[in-house]
């Protein structure tokens, strides 16, 4: 049984085969059978679009999915998916990495890696149940090769994780109060405490004491470009200047995290273009405007930027985004 209304799904099943054919079409396509044949499967799903994101809050009973490189290699949205477990027990194995999650816990995993998952019920019945945030890779501000190490690997919900956590459930919980516009930009936000998640996990498994004026100037440094992006007179040498440091010294500073600081204005440039093409409540906007009010103000660079990054136009991504079929997979064919 299916209900759906503008980007919010709603749906049940009860055959493992249906729960595959529903998991595939708002997720990634996994394969997947019953972990008790002999007892009877149910499953439910909501996916509510966020923009580029998409969050999905599920409950399904027993069961082992697995990601293949042969599914993958058939098709591969590029994405990070950020789990949070509210009830029953779930284990995930990837990239050598495994954790086994309990009410509360999180995990991060990648779309484009394989992955196996088991899902356990208990002897009373319950099932499992939790809440996805998912999202294009490219969105995620950190080197893919350090955030790499973290996939399948238990996730802090003290701190920001707490918070993360409790975000993607009262988004769930309040999502059909709010308008397209406020979906986008809890979208935003979602994706902004993801980084934070694991931007805090990174930062403590470094040296910080050694290096703490170089990673508070890094952080200092992406507050001003975050707050700045639309000045045509954002770059590089402008934000050194602004913290009263070296260019050399800055780029310095970067490396160090793997990214460059034109790299990261251009970055979040096009991450905000992208979020504003995405916005239903912006469709009577021009591409030019969205682009010139984030530091574009020439269309055809910023088309040139904008397809060097995610591989299509403005105008075919924010086609995608706007049709009623993006409704279901969110962020899955950004």
């Amino acid at each position: 049984m299916t209900s759906r209304t503008g980007n919010y799904v709603e749906a049940s099943v009860g055959e493992i085969d249906e729960w595959a054919a529903l998991t595939a079409q708002a997720l990634v396509t996994t394969s997947l059978k019953a972990a008790e044949p002999d007892r009877p499967f149910t499953a439910r799903l909501r996916a509510m679009s966020m923009g580029v994101a998409q969050l999905t809050d599920m409950s399904y009973g027993a069961l082992v999915s697995q990601r293949t490189p042969r599914l993958i290699r058939q098709s591969d949205p590029e994405l990070f998916q950020m789990a949070v477990t509210i009830a029953g027990q779930q284990r995930i194995d990837q990239a050598r990495n495994t954790a086994v999650l309990g009410p509360g816990q999180m995990v991060l995993y990648d779309s484009s890696r394989p992955f196996d998952a088991h899902a356990t019920e208990s002897a009373a019945g319950t099932r499992t149940r939790g809440v996805m945030l998912q999202f294009p890779k490219a969105m995620l501000p950190l080197p893919e090769q350090r955030v790499n190490r973290l996939l399948a690997v238990p996730l802090s919900t003290h701190g920001p994780g707490r918070l993360l956590a409790q975000f993607l459930r009262g988004a769930a919980e309040e999502y059909r109060a709010c308008t397209p516009s406020d979906a986008v930009r809890l979208g935003v936000t979602a994706v902004d405490l993801v980084t934070a998640v694991i931007s805090h996990r990174l930062g403590t498994e470094t040296h910080l004491p050694a290096g703490g004026q170089q990673y508070l100037l890094h952080a200092q440094a992406m507050s001003f470009i975050d707050t700045h992006l639309g000045s045509s007179d954002l770059t590089p040498s402008a934000v050194a200047a602004a913290h009263h440091v070296s260019l050399r010294y800055l780029q310095r500073v970067f490396q160090q995290q793997s990214v460059t600081v034109s790299g990261e204005i251009r970055r979040k440039r096009l991450q905000r273009c992208a979020f504003d093409l995405a916005d239903p409540c912006l469709r009577h906007h021009t591409i030019a405007a969205i682009a010139a009010r984030w530091g574009y103000p020439h269309p055809a660079e910023f088309s040139r930027a904008f397809r060097t990054a995610t591989g299509t136009s403005p105008r075919h991504y924010r086609e995608q985004h706007l049709s009623p079929r993006a409704d279901v997979r969110g962020a899955s064919r950004s």
